[in-house]
């Protein structure tokens, strides 16, 4: 009697690499999943002509990327999936989606220059994925500054940026001050943020702030303040902020050219 051919099973890299057997991480890929939600409510209302909700989704997605890694460290939940899976998510809200609200919103009456600008965002975000990922493991790498802007925080700059137009009732297709045209302001801060995610720049990552450490009392007013600032004018504070740390990695850079 033949003996039967002895069958071979192709690995699985997801199930031999253990998640068949204890699963994933429930807590911190929920925030990653709201993150990838606000980053998909955020097309699906550019694309309605709501960009004032497109724009509060991305800071949504903002505070839940944020907040998806805290929670991974503070409850000792890190994996490989969770961190291709927060990758994969920033791409779509990071990247995918502030270069759409953009294109919708101002870039598109200008032809090919303003769907090549949102290309140009959203292929830099890609990279500065990419190359972040590729640095997880780097002991050499200073963890206190990011190398080029953080993607969330060039969506936001954008996101921002469309939030305080529509505040003032600014449309992408208006003259501003009878001489700059809004969809050409547009297309600068596009290309302005994609550049900058993936230069050398160095952007404060504030990660090694320890939550658990006491702070000054004058710390928790000026939390406070922010707090109250936000609350009274969320659009034009939070554009402010963004557009502050857009432009400090720049400053870190002139100054350190000084020094020397």
């Amino acid at each position: 009697m033949a003996e039967k051919p002895v069958r071979t099973r192709t690995k699985n890299p997801l199930l031999d690499g253990g998640l068949k057997g204890r699963g994933i991480y429930l807590l911190p890929n929920l925030f990653t999943s709201a993150a990838l939600f606000a980053g998909f409510y955020a097309i699906v209302q550019a694309m309605n002509g709501r960009f004032e909700l497109s724009a509060i989704a991305i800071f949504i997605a903002m505070v839940m990327d944020g907040l998806d890694g805290r929670v991974a460290r503070m409850t000792n939940t890190q994996s490989a999936f969770g961190a291709e899976y927060d990758s994969l998510s920033d791409m779509v809200s990071f990247g995918v989606a502030p270069a759409l609200i953009l294109y919708v919103w101002a870039l598109k009456p200008l032809g090919k220059l303003g769907w090549l600008a949102a290309f140009v965002y959203c292929a830099c975000a890609a990279l500065r994925l990419a190359r972040f990922n590729t640095k997880l493991d780097d002991a050499q790498q200073d963890k206190r500054y990011f190398q080029g802007l953080p993607s969330p925080a060039a969506a936001a700059l954008l996101a921002g940026f469309v939030w305080v137009s529509y505040e003032y009732g600014v449309s992408g297709r208006d003259i501003f001050f009878g001489v700059l045209q809004m969809k050409w302001m547009a297309w600068g801060i596009t290309v302005f943020a994609g550049v900058s995610m993936v230069s050398d720049l160095r952007y404060y990552s504030g990660k090694d702030i320890n939550l658990k450490s006491s702070v000054p009392f004058i710390v928790i007013l000026g939390i406070l303040l922010a707090i109250v600032l936000v609350s009274y004018s969320p659009p034009e504070v939070l554009f402010f902020v963004m557009t502050v740390y857009a432009f400090s990695g720049y400053i870190l850079w002139v100054r350190e050219r000084f020094n020397r």
